[in-house]
């Protein structure tokens, strides 16, 4: 079903229904657990600061928070991708749901 966006006269969002919505959830939890590990990563990072023997593992765990801060990004990527493919998705989609 064919509908337009009221934020943008232009464009024109194509609802593929049930599994559009399945879809942008599965994405929104990896988006969450994501986040959630990120925090777990550098909380830990930052206690194991406190002692000078476990420094250089807090900074192993900082660094692996930093990577993984680059992983919300890229599942927000590949969910935008997967509903283009399935003719879900309109541009500008991806801002509004995360």
């Amino acid at each position: 079903m064919a509908s337009r966006d009221a934020s943008d006269d232009r464009t024109i969002r194509f609802s593929i229904g049930r599994d559009e919505i399945v879809i942008r959830r599965k994405y929104e939890v990896a988006s969450i657990l994501n986040d959630v590990m990120v925090a777990g990563w550098f909380i830990v990072g930052s206690i194991l600061f406190f002692s000078e023997s476990t420094t250089t593992i807090g900074t192993w765990l900082f660094l692996l928070g930093s990577i993984q801060l680059l992983i919300r990004p890229l599942i927000r990527l590949a969910r935008h991708v997967h509903l283009r493919r399935l003719g879900g998705g309109a541009p500008g989609d991806s801002a509004r749901d995360f």
